[in-house]
C-alpha cells in the first residue's frame, strides 16, 4: 500500500503573518548606486485600476511590438518635502546615525505626526558630516496629503529615502540642495523605469485556518462543526509547531511587488480620471504614475516606490508607446 502524501497548505514564504505595525510600508534595502546622484524612492497614494492599449515593449513576448491591452494601476504622486538630511556612519554593529540637519522652514502639519525640533543648526551639522567618514546619506521626507482629495487624513506620513549615485560628497551636496524644498516624482521616476512597489495589503481581520490556508473541510459526518480542527500535529514534540495552519490575522501585511514597469508619468491627473472618479477614491488632481499590472493594498492606501533591486535582465525601455487609456466609468456614472 502506498504511503499517504499530503502537501502542506499555504505558503511559508511569509511568516509570521502578523499585522503590520504601521500603514507606511518598510523598505529594508535599496538598489545599487548609479553614476548620478538621485533619490532612490518616492511615495504616493493608490487611486485604482484601469486598462490601456500599449505597444508591447517586452522583446521575448509573443506579441512583441504589437498593440496589446494591459491592466494598469494609477498612483497619485503629489509633491513631497525634505525635512532633514541624515548621515550614517559604519560601526561594528551596523549603520548608526551620525547627525542630521533639519530645515528651518517646515510645514505646521508635520507636528501632527512627530515632534519637530524648534531650534537646529543645519550648517554645523553639515560641518560634522564633512569632517567624518560617512557610509550612507538619506533624507527624511514627508508627504503632503492636504493636496489630495481622495485621502481623508491630512496628517503627513514620514519616511526615509536613500540618496544614491556618485561619491559620498556628491550625494551629500545633492541632499543639501534638496533640504527644505519640494520634490516631484518626475525628478526621480521616468517612463520605462522598473520599480518595486511596497504597500500594506488589504486587511481582512481575524480569520480561521480554512480561510487563511485553504485546509480541507471535515466530512459531513463530523459532529457539530466542519471547520473545526482535525489535528494540531503529532504528540511529540509536545507543542504546536509553526508549520501547522491555525487561525489568526489575515491581510494588512507589509508586502513588496518586484519589477513593475512605469508606463507613463503624467502631470495632469484629470486626464486619467474615469467618469465619476475612481471607486472609493474620487478625482486625481496631482501628478500620477501608470504602473503595469496590480499593486498591493486598497484604494487610498499609501505606497512607497523604490528603484528595482532584483532587475537584471536589462530590457531598456525609453517610454512605452500608449495608444489609448480607458476613462470610462468604473461605477456606472
Amino acid at each position: 500500500m502506498a504511503s499517504a502524501h499530503h502537501p502542506r497548505r499555504g505558503s511559508m514564504g511569509y511568516w509570521h503573518r502578523c499585522r503590520a505595525k504601521s500603514v507606511v510600508p518598510r523598505i529594508k534595502s535599496w538598489a545599487a548606486d548609479g553614476d548620478k546622484s538621485k533619490l532612490q524612492g518616492f511615495a504616493g497614494y493608490k487611486a485604482g485600476m484601469t486598462y490601456a492599449f500599449v505597444l508591447d515593449y517586452r522583446p521575448t513576448s509573443t506579441t512583441s511590438g504589437q498593440e496589446v491591452r494591459m491592466p494598469v494601476t494609477v498612483i497619485e504622486v503629489p509633491p513631497m518635502k525634505v525635512a532633514a538630511v541624515r548621515a550614517y556612519e559604519k560601526t561594528p554593529y551596523g549603520l548608526k546615525t551620525l547627525t542630521e540637519a533639519w530645515a528651518t522652514e517646515i510645514d505646521e502639519e508635520l507636528a501632527r505626526r512627530m515632534p519637530v525640533p524648534k531650534e537646529s543648526n543645519a550648517d554645523k551639522a553639515f560641518e560634522v558630516m564633512a569632517e567624518n567618514e560617512l557610509e550612507d546619506i538619506r533624507v527624511l521626507c514627508y508627504t503632503m496629503p492636504m493636496k489630495v482629495t481622495g485621502v481623508q487624513s491630512k496628517t503627513p506620513e514620514t519616511m526615509e529615502i536613500r540618496v544614491g549615485g556618485g561619491t559620498i560628497k556628491e550625494r551629500l551636496d545633492y541632499a543639501k540642495s534638496l533640504l527644505g524644498k519640494e520634490i516631484v516624482a518626475s525628478e526621480t521616476i521616468r517612463a520605462g523605469d522598473m520599480l518595486d512597489i511596497a504597500a500594506v495589503t488589504t486587511g481582512k481581520g481575524f480569520q480561521c485556518r480554512v480561510q487563511r490556508f485553504g485546509t480541507k473541510l471535515l466530512t459531513h459526518k463530523n459532529s457539530k462543526h466542519r471547520r473545526m480542527i482535525g489535528t494540531q500535529g503529532a504528540w511529540h514534540p509536545a507543542w504546536i509547531q509553526s508549520t501547522v495552519p491555525n487561525d489568526g490575522q489575515m491581510g494588512y501585511h507589509n508586502r513588496v511587488e518586484y519589477n513593475k514597469r512605469v508606463i507613463k508619468v503624467g502631470e495632469n491627473g484629470e486626464e486619467i480620471t474615469p467618469a465619476g472618479g475612481f471607486v472609493n477614491y474620487g478625482v486625481v488632481r496631482n501628478s500620477y504614475l501608470l504602473i503595469h499590472g496590480s499593486i498591493p493594498g486598497p484604494a487610498r492606501r499609501i505606497v512607497r516606490i523604490r528603484d528595482a533591486v532584483r532587475y537584471t535582465r536589462g530590457i531598456k525601455v525609453e517610454a512605452p508607446e500608449i495608444t489609448y487609456v480607458s476613462t470610462t466609468s468604473k461605477q456606472g456614472a
